[in-house]
């Protein structure tokens, strides 16, 4: 065994080995780097950072905008009332999570189907198709909104009167299907609307889709497996660091539901209250009330469950999601 006063002094040349002066050519390169991170450290600062800050000290104040002079310091008093008071957020925020638990699966499972599909080696003109679903996602939210409450019109939608036709049963006229009205089918309604756009999912998956050895699939033909066999053994324990990255970006989103529900009642929660999600009780509290204050509240109440909800997801990811590098 090596003497102390060696190994002390080999672990003392190499901290000074670790410890070097940068060169001339290495401070240039660290401040050309500084240099072109500055535009976005400062677009950090001023347009996250300080309005993240001026919304807590505004949660702080009884505050509307029209009368600015007004404003009054009441301390955590906008806190208790939305955490203790207001049931309206306890009921909206239950909403939004019932919402999100139908269509955040459905949203997924049907972007991962349609990337199997345009992966698939059987499929003819398989870039036309790839194209045709994408396509709808350049097309403005509202105007997608507008267009599927005009689908889904229970006298003249064209979902309406292809169940008609289909099965028999009368889905159209005063007696049709009532998508959009009815408090137990509105939220598959909205699901439809998410549907339309799925196209961006389908690209991220597509992507992972193709990341996937061929040579896996060719070692579990020559030992038989089907396809079922192969999509569950192989390809999604593969993209599983995608199907993660498309869940949280998916519960994020499904967080801040907002615009279908806000187009197509203006907030009122039709029907029966069903879409009165969080996000339009914050805006008609900020934009509608102008309690500003409070409204600040309701959007750092979000942000902080968002965020707890996203390092538990990001804490249980090691038990399924898998990553080619990572050893077992």
């Amino acid at each position: 065994m090596a003497p102390v006063s060696e190994v002390l002094s080999s672990k003392g040349l190499a901290l000074k080995k670790r410890r070097r002066k940068m060169t001339r050519a290495e401070k240039r390169e660290a401040r050309w780097g500084l240099f072109f991170l500055t535009p976005w450290i400062i677009g950090f600062l001023a347009f996250y950072f300080l309005p993240m800050i001026a919304s807590f000290v505004f949660s702080l104040y009884e505050f509307n905008p029209a009368v600015p002079d007004q404003a009054r310091f009441i301390g955590f008093d906008n806190w208790q009332r939305a955490l203790m008071v207001d049931k309206e957020v306890r009921l909206s925020f239950i909403r939004t999570l019932h919402f999100a638990a139908i269509s955040l699966p459905i949203g997924l499972s049907f972007a991962l189907f349609i990337a199997i599909l345009m992966n698939s080696k059987h499929v003819l003109g398989k870039n036309v198709y790839r194209t045709l679903f994408y396509m709808p996602t350049m097309i403005p939210l509202v105007a997608t909104v507008l267009i599927w409450n005009g689908v889904l019109n229970e006298q003249t939608g064209w979902i309406n009167i292809f169940i008609e036709r289909l099965t028999g049963i009368q889905a159209t006229g005063t007696q049709g299907i009532r998508w959009l009205a009815n408090p137990q089918l509105v939220y598959y309604a909205y699901t439809m609307f998410g549907l339309w756009a799925v196209g961006n999912a389908m690209i991220i998956f597509l992507a992972g889709l193709q990341g996937v050895p061929t040579e896996l699939y060719e070692a579990a033909e020559i030992d038989g497996a089907g396809w079922l066999r192969k999509l569950r053994n192989i390809t999604l324990p593969l993209i599983t660091p995608v199907i993660f990255y498309q869940l949280v970006l998916g519960v994020i989103g499904s967080l801040q539901y907002f615009l279908a529900p806000f187009v197509l009642n203006q907030g009122t929660g039709f029907p029966e209250g069903k879409t009165r999600f969080y996000m339009v009780y914050f805006y008609k509290q900020s934009f509608s009330f102008f309690n500003m204050g409070y409204g600040a509240t309701l959007a750092w109440l979000m942000f902080i469950f968002a965020l707890l909800l996203t390092v538990v997801l990001f804490g249980t990811a090691k038990y399924w999601v898998y990553y080619a590098s990572e050893e077992r």
